[in-house]
C-alpha cells in the first residue's frame, strides 16, 4: 500500500477547532443520539462547520460500527458508525478520527454526524 500523504493546515487550507458554547443535540430515528455542552466546532477551508461531540455524550449503544473507512490528509483515518434507529439513510452517518493528526488532536474521542443522515443537529442555548 502506498504511503498516505500527510498535509498540514495553512493559509491555502485552514482548519480551526474551537469549543462550542452552545448545547448540541443530535436526533435520529426520533431518538436523541447525542446531547452535549462540550462540542467542538471544526472549520475547514470552505466546508460547512462540523460539530464534534465527545464520545461520553453519545448514546453508543444506539450505534453500530461499520467497516467503512476514509482518509483525510489533514486529519487522518476515519472510522464510521451507522444508526440502526435511523433506517437506511443513517448508514455510515457518523465518523470519528480515533488517532487524528497533531493539527487536529482535539477531536480525538469525538464523533461527527452527517446532517443529511440524521433527523437534526441542533445548537441550543446552554443552560446556565
Amino acid at each position: 500500500m502506498a504511503d498516505k500523504p500527510v498535509l498540514t493546515p495553512g493559509p491555502d487550507h485552514p482548519i480551526t477547532v474551537e469549543r462550542n458554547s452552545a448545547r448540541v443535540v443530535v436526533t435520529a430515528g426520533g431518538r436523541v443520539i447525542a446531547d452535549t455542552t462540550d462540542a467542538l466546532t471544526l472549520r475547514e477551508a470552505n466546508y460547512p462547520p462540523v460539530q464534534y461531540v465527545p464520545r461520553k455524550d453519545v448514546d453508543m449503544a444506539r450505534l453500530e460500527r461499520t467497516e467503512h473507512a476514509t482518509y483525510c490528509p489533514y486529519k487522518g483515518d476515519a472510522s464510521y458508525y451507522s444508526i440502526p434507529d435511523g433506517g437506511g439513510r443513517s448508514v455510515n452517518a457518523i465518523w470519528t478520527y480515533e488517532t487524528p493528526y497533531a493539527a487536529v488532536a482535539e477531536i480525538e474521542g469525538h464523533l461527527a454526524f452527517y446532517p443529511d443522515r440524521v433527523d437534526a443537529i441542533e445548537e441550543r442555548p446552554a443552560q446556565g
